[in-house]
């Protein structure tokens, strides 16, 4: 029987997942996620999961109407009752809370999604005319202060390949498993650092999906989309190498045609590449905290420092709108507009 592409299994445990999180909110929301379902990926559906589970958590909690009942049993009728008071109030108890007798904290970034969440989730059902309120509408979202971009200098990503390739530094225990896995960490890291894709397109990439004749992978993108994101000599070196030695693995049944493999020879996760790049950026910068999206980053910087052109930047890495990317990348343009200030001369001197 065919393998199911990565994606295609993603979907499904995602969707098992979900499924096990509406269990535990009011039943009136089954609706909303059938009536979103189309329109967004698995893991945003989940994403709202759990927004809502703590929505309905506080509710339960502080609402004197809802304290009264189960959360499964909440009926829509409450949504009604609101107030955008009401709202603020729980976003000010998600600054700070404590549940299972554990403190809790939410940023600024955090408490916008959770609002975001909760707006989508009310228009929902005010655009369906289920209810005749919208006050997730009138709450303001939470300002949002910018954050310098976290990437490493070239310096130091020949300094994290070098260490890859050397082993350098690592502890014993690490130095026990190098020698098995250097060749398909060097390819890992090169190819994100290489092409500046997701760490979640790089896990899902299967063997098939690598055109060595045009130098460019095929991904799986955020929203469903299938791609081409092309890479250099570098890459293809690498991709090269560990893929001969890819040849000599027999991969667990149903992983046979991933292209990275786990020392288990399973396809690799998510969780072992972030821990990969943190055990080998480690090595290089003490500093600056180093994860695959910072590696994206990186190379999202190094692209247009080389091009200037923020629409090719927006589309190989997959940014929908260009003002994500330009949002990221805004210290960059301000100094690019800083330098045609000092080249333009009106006079000899």
């Amino acid at each position: 029987m065919k393998e199911k592409a990565y994606h295609e299994s993603l979907n499904i445990k995602n969707e098992l997942h979900l499924r096990e999180l509406m269990k535990k909110l009011p039943r009136f929301c089954k609706t909303f996620f059938i009536g979103i379902e189309q329109k967004t990926a698995s893991r945003t559906r989940i994403a709202y999961a759990y927004d809502l589970g703590c929505f309905f958590d506080y509710l339960h909690k502080e609402n004197p109407i809802c304290a009264k009942m189960e959360i499964q049993d909440i009926p829509i009728t409450v949504l009604d009752q609101l107030t955008p008071m009401d709202i603020e109030e729980y976003l000010y108890h998600l600054k700070l809370y404590e549940k299972d007798g554990m403190a809790h904290a939410n940023d600024e970034r955090a408490l916008k999604r959770k609002l975001s969440s909760l707006r989508t989730f009310y228009n929902y059902f005010y655009k369906a005319e289920l209810i005749d309120t919208n006050p997730a509408i009138k709450v303001d979202m939470p300002k949002i202060h910018d954050k310098a971009i976290v990437r490493l200098d070239v310096d130091e990503v020949a300094q994290l390949l070098d260490k890859v390739e050397s082993g350098e530094n690592l502890s014993s225990r690490q130095q026990m498993y190098h020698e098995r896995t250097k060749t398909r960490d060097l390819a890992i890291l090169t190819l994100l650092l290489g092409t500046g894709i997701r760490v979640s397109e790089c896990v899902g990439l299967d063997l098939d999906d690598i055109d060595f004749k045009n130098l460019g992978i095929k991904v799986h993108r955020k929203g469903g989309a299938e791609v081409m994101v092309y890479f250099g000599d570098e890459v293809m070196e690498a991709l090269l190498n560990y893929i001969e030695e890819r040849k000599g693995i027999a991969a667990v049944e149903g992983h046979t045609n991933a292209l990275f493999l786990s020392l288990q020879n399973r396809r690799i996760t998510v969780r072992a590449v972030e821990n990969l790049v943190k055990k080998y950026s480690k090595l290089v910068t003490n500093v600056k905290k180093i994860t695959p999206h910072k590696l994206r980053s990186t190379y999202g910087t190094t692209l247009y420092q080389e091009t200037g052109d923020i629409y090719l930047v927006a589309d190989v890495l997959g940014h929908k709108d260009v003002n994500t990317t330009r949002k990221h990348y805004a210290a960059l343009e301000d100094e690019r507009r800083r330098k045609a200030g000092r080249v333009v001369k009106l006079r000899d001197v």
